[in-house]
């Protein structure tokens, strides 16, 4: 087992434990965290996730002797790599990455797919694909651009420009940046927050804060949120 799973309160814990090949996404690793995620979707007691790594590192990328096997194959093959960090962008289920050392490759992708991220004094965010010969994929490019804006995105991913925890947070790629000590509470009491409300309103929240930047204009942004709304007032929300 690559993957532990704890709760604190409504809040399930996701953490890499790896560290002798400091986090790295195995096969093994991705599948572990697509069937936690999966278990924690049918679970009605989880509100929301943190994931972080076992010491030394967040997660270092996709494992080496993975990415070796890779010359040659279809696509299907290689985005099987992306499995694990795709399967936390796709849930409806808020979270909080936890990012508690160096954050690399796919590593960085992992953080960047989850919806609030805190830094501990340690965190580094490095992107690495160009440097080893690849072009990022796993959509690293675009969800980069959307956190940091097109020059920062340039400077981390064509540059090769590596973000330490208070530096990240000046540019707007993780909320907070902490001490390494406090990093998991802080991060769990942040994801408790938002696991505390109603399910379907979480998910309704995350679709329309996915939705917002590629509504037509205005009114198509207030109808989308009028038709939402509507719901939450015949679920009884707004009650007092």
């Amino acid at each position: 087992m690559f993957l532990r799973t704890e709760r604190r309160g409504r809040v399930a814990v996701l953490t890499l434990d790896d560290p002798d090949r400091r986090n790295a996404l195995s096969a093994d690793l991705v599948d572990e965290i697509v069937a936690a995620i999966a278990a924690c979707e049918a679970d009605d007691d989880v509100g929301a996730l943190v994931m972080t790594g076992a010491p030394p590192a967040f997660c270092s990328g996709a494992d080496v002797s993975a990415l070796g096997q890779m010359s040659g194959r279809d696509a299907g093959e290689v985005r099987s790599i992306y499995d694990g960090f795709l399967s936390v962008r796709a849930t409806s289920l808020p979270t909080v990455a936890a990012v508690n050392g160096p954050a690399v490759g796919a590593g960085f992708n992992l953080a960047l797919c989850c919806d609030v991220r805190i830094a501990g004094t340690s965190a580094r965010f490095d992107a690495r694909f160009a440097r080893i010969g690849l072009h990022p994929g796993g959509g690293h490019v675009w969800m980069l651009e959307r956190a940091v804006g097109p020059q920062a995105a340039a400077a981390i991913s064509l540059f090769g420009e590596r973000v330490e925890g208070p530096r990240a947070v000046e540019l707007g790629l993780v909320w907070r940046c902490v001490a390494d000590d406090d990093l998991l509470d802080d991060a769990v009491r942040l994801a408790a927050s938002a696991a505390e409300l109603p399910r379907d309103l979480s998910a309704a929240l995350k679709a329309t804060l996915r939705e917002a930047p590629w509504h037509a204009d205005f009114e198509a942004a207030v109808q989308v949120e009028l038709t939402r709304q509507r719901k939450t007032f015949e679920q009884g929300g707004g009650a007092h």
